[in-house]
């Protein structure tokens, strides 16, 4: 877990953060399979589930840059009970909801929400880190996704039963509740930088982030991940009625998959000096990519167990090397807007990727979906080999500049950040 001692001016600002995230993902992780079903008691079919769980991220796909750039020019920590708000909001309202498409609607709130929450986490972690730190923080700071991610199936899974259209929306105004509790944590997390010497950052272009060496393989990076997290989320309840499975064992399946995500993020520093940043990803894609298409397969669900346990360890690694590939790459004054631009990435995939699901399930099967994911996670483990940026020797805590280019030093403290080793 986080060292409390991490980052400048004060201590336990990781842990609290941890704690906040693991919370409001939590609630997330709560309400996507109880959206689910509940719009299965509605009447919806598997295409329209996969029109819901795409406009979940498709408020997010218009906000992610303006939140950033407004984030590299001023605070981070306002975003987050905003986020908190949003995603309450949002899951008090989806509960409520009598029709699928203001069930649709409300989910684009939860999303817009996350988004929120997890720009102005990002951006504090990448600010308050020393460069050294960054692998661990991000990967500490990730845990409390992967925490959310464990409990928030099985809780809804506890909660919905066979009458799905009234425990569904009991799952949904708990996931609410559970929103609010990060709250809490959320006092003294960032810290202020010296009035002295303000920070004006030169505004850089999108483009020219986006041809910056590491960060379109970073964000592909992610945007395959989190497809991939996001339509088990979405669809392995809807392989469960297929295959009569419960929604109890559905939520356990969900909870196994964070779990081992959580065990990878706990050794992934030590398995990133083993093997290095770029060899690290494109393995975990690959093998990803093969247990994701594996999953299409009538296995029992002992073998969902073990194939979900192993996918949820290669999974595990993406998203916290992404952040800090993206993070290390972007022109100085430009890092909330690249990490936006990432998320940007996962939006566009959350939209993209569980409408061609629909499509997919709709014309070969429920379990058609993962097939197609499998093929974006090969992808993503090509890019991993070809796009990354170079390491330091003698320590996975550091990265240097692009390997071709100007000759920028990506390994210096970041501006702003007065953070301690």
């Amino acid at each position: 877990m986080p060292d409390a001692s991490s980052g400048p001016g004060g201590r336990g600002w990781l842990l609290r953060l941890v704690i906040a995230f693991g919370f409001a993902q939590g609630a997330v992780s709560m309400a996507r399979p109880a959206v689910s079903y509940r719009a299965l008691s509605l009447g919806a079919d598997e295409r329209a589930i996969g029109v819901i769980a795409g406009v979940y991220a498709l408020l997010p796909l218009f906000a992610a840059v303006p939140l950033g750039r407004r984030t590299d020019h001023g605070r981070c920590a306002p975003l987050l009970p905003l986020g908190v708000v949003l995603i309450l909001g949002g899951c008090a309202l989806s509960g409520t909801a009598g029709g699928l498409g203001a069930l649709a609607a409300w989910s684009g709130l939860m999303g817009l929400g996350h988004l929120c929450f997890v720009i102005g986490a990002q951006s504090i972690v990448a600010r308050q880190s020393a460069p050294a730190e960054q692998d661990r923080n991000f990967g500490h700071f990730t845990i409390g996704a992967s925490l959310g991610q464990l409990i928030g199936p099985i809780a809804a899974g506890a909660l919905i039963g066979a009458d799905t259209g009234r425990t569904s929306a009991l799952a949904l105004l708990v996931s609410a509740a559970v929103a609010a509790v990060s709250l809490a944590s959320l006092w003294r997390i960032e810290h202020r930088r010296p009035t002295a010497a303000p920070r004006r950052a030169e505004r850089v272009p999108v483009l020219g982030i986006l041809r910056t060496r590491g960060v379109p393989a970073g964000i592909f990076i992610s945007l395959a991940v989190l497809s991939a997290t996001d339509i088990l989320t979405a669809y392995l309840p809807v392989v469960g009625e297929h295959r009569g499975i419960a929604p109890a064992t559905v939520g356990l399946l969900l909870s196994l998959r964070a779990a081992a995500t959580i065990a990878c993020r706990l050794v992934m520093t030590p398995m990133i000096r083993l093997l290095g940043r770029a060899a690290l990803l494109a393995a975990t894609c690959l093998l990803g990519g093969l247990l994701c298409a594996g999953l299409a397969l009538p296995v029992p669900v002992w073998g969902l167990a073990l194939m979900l346990g192993a996918l949820g360890f290669c999974l595990g690694v993406g998203q916290p090397l992404s952040m800090t590939t993206v993070v290390r790459a972007a022109p100085d004054g430009a890092r909330s807007t690249a990490l936006a631009l990432r998320l940007t990435g996962n939006r566009l995939g959350q939209v993209a990727a569980p409408a061609s699901a629909g499509l997919v399930a709709g014309a070969a099967g429920v379990a058609a979906p993962f097939v197609m994911l499998g093929g974006l996670l090969l992808v993503a483990a090509a890019l991993g080999v070809r796009g990354g940026t170079r390491e330091v020797p003698g320590g996975a805590g550091g990265l240097r500049g692009p390997a071709h280019g100007s000759g920028r030093r990506t390994d210096r403290q970041p501006r702003g950040v007065t953070g301690r080793s």
